[in-house]
């Protein structure tokens, strides 16, 4: 069985898959004019100023969803891996990775938000099933995407956090596998909150955690600074396959760093525009660029400080492509949190295995709510036309089984299994999207020009736009989708602005 997994992974992230992942996102950066240099201001203001409504959460409130998503073990274990079997040149084309993905983001964002809709509670759902059936018309593709998304991200994908999690608390507190899995468990039933709830809590919980990852990281990079000159130019040798230990590894160091960056930014793996379609704003266009600044803050900030701590203090091992070893500073030690737990002990003794620890918890647990919610999105584009109430339950059930599995089970079997999940729906969502762009193309257009005319209020019409299918705004041109109050919002909160 493991053999046939181990198989179908490698089937999944052929050199196919590695090469569709680059060169959408070389496509879209070229289609969108590099959006994501030019609209950079642009994405913080809009990150910032846009309201919930009783329908829909705030931008910033969808963006903390999004990043629970994107945060989470791939950030450090994920990061450790593609050092690990890369060498550090991978480091590099993880930033490859999130630079194109940018732009990505923002086409499978925009479109989840051009094709959203509300469900029986008066809710915004949307996503890449919503997007390919309405934009592409094959409903049977828009199915098989859902149920692909179900079974990844509802059982999956959450077992690799809960593994992560499990590794890191008995590296530095020698807690039993099982004990992590009954408290991530007890903090899972959350989920029973729904959408409102997870967004309360990502948009507390994931700056947070974030800022205090990215603080450490610089007080080590700090305590470190002799060594980072050496640091970068270890990364930049070995990503080109100049470098004297690690140059036979360029195929590798690309292979592992697209690998890892697209499980860790997630762009164009058709997870993020869940979130983005669960957003209040007044142009589709605006959840695009705010999505796209998630894939910066997952990659260029939270998956470098991890590669930072790890390179400046040389905790880490690298295996050959024969499978000899061609660094080992931490023999025993496999590929994962480890090594950033010894990267923090080497130059805060006594506290890096127990913050890193603690970093995985808060990283890992918001991911396993973001991906409770992309799932339950998917159980209701299915349970549209036939309610099915109980098919949710059933989703929170295997999803907290799912946890409690992955946290006893070993971490190969749980990174591959995450990677199938990863990779089928990245092949069916890039796919999609690169069908489906000129509707994006054409918000983007269309939201530049009234920005560049001075509007206040923006407005969407699709039709104008030659788009066809976005059934809400259309309504919502027609006065027949007004945004009334949140009756939630009793604080202002970042992303709501008082006006």
């Amino acid at each position: 069985m493991e053999d046939l997994i181990n198989g179908l992974n490698n089937i999944i992230w052929s050199r196919a898959l590695i090469v569709l992942c680059l060169g959408a996102g070389l496509y879209f950066s070229i289609r969108t004019r590099f959006m994501q240099v030019r609209g950079f201001r642009e994405m913080i203001r809009l990150m910032l100023t846009n309201t919930s409504s009783a329908a829909g959460v705030s931008s910033f409130q969808a963006l903390a969803i999004s990043l629970s998503g994107r945060i989470g073990i791939g950030n450090i274990a994920g990061v450790a891996t593609a050092i690990a079997f890369g060498g550090p040149g991978a480091v590099f084309w993880m930033w490859v990775m999130a630079f194109l993905g940018a732009s990505t983001a923002y086409v499978e964002s925009t479109l989840a938000q051009i094709y959203k809709e509300k469900d029986d509670q008066g809710r915004y759902r949307g996503g890449p099933a919503y997007y390919i059936e309405k934009a592409m018309g094959q409903k049977w593709y828009a199915w098989l995407f859902a149920a692909v998304t179900i079974v990844a991200t509802g059982f999956l994908l959450p077992g690799v956090q809960a593994n992560g999690i499990a590794q890191g608390m008995t590296n530095a507190f020698g807690t039993p596998p099982a004990m992590t899995a009954a408290v991530v468990v007890a903090l899972g039933f959350i989920i029973f909150g729904g959408v409102k709830r997870i967004a309360k809590f990502a948009e507390v919980v994931v700056p947070f955690m974030a800022l205090a990852y990215m603080l450490v990281a610089l007080v080590i990079m700090f305590l470190n600074y002799e060594q980072l000159p050496a640091m970068f130019m270890l990364v930049f040798e070995s990503a080109f396959g100049l470098h004297a230990g690690f140059g036979a590894m360029l195929g590798l160091a690309v292979e592992w760093g697209v690998k890892r960056g697209i499980y860790s930014n997630e762009a164009g793996q058709g997870t993020g525009p869940h979130a983005a379609a669960a957003a209040e704003v007044a142009h589709p266009a605006q959840q695009g660029y705010v999505q796209a600044f998630s894939v910066y803050v997952d990659t260029l900030l939270v998956c470098s400080a991890t590669a930072f701590m790890i390179l400046s203090t040389g905790m880490y091992n690298v295996v050959g492509i024969g499978g000899e070893m061609l660094a080992e500073a931490l023999p025993g030690i496999e590929a994962g949190p480890g090594f950033a737990q010894n990267a923090v002990e080497s130059v805060l003794p006594g506290y890096g295995a127990g913050f890193v620890a603690i970093a995985l918890l808060f990283f890992a647990f918001t991911t396993t709510l973001a991906y409770y919610y992309m799932a339950e999105t998917n159980v209701a584009y299915i349970n549209r036309k036939v309610h099915r109430p109980w098919l949710i339950f059933v989703l929170r059930i295997v999803l907290l089984a799912a946890v409690t599995f992955g946290a006893v089970r070993s971490s190969g079997m749980a990174w591959t299994l995450g990677d199938i999940g990863v990779g089928l729906m990245a092949w069916l969502n890039l796919i999609a999207i690169l069908i489906l762009q000129k509707p994006a193309l054409a918000a983007l257009r269309d939201y530049e020009a009234q920005k560049k005319s001075g509007v206040e209020d923006f407005t969407f019409d699709p039709e104008a736009l030659g788009i066809k299918n976005a059934r809400f705004w259309l309504r919502r041109q027609d006065g027949l989708e007004p945004v009334l109050p949140d009756p939630d919002a009793s604080v202002l909160r970042p992303g709501k602005d008082d006006g």
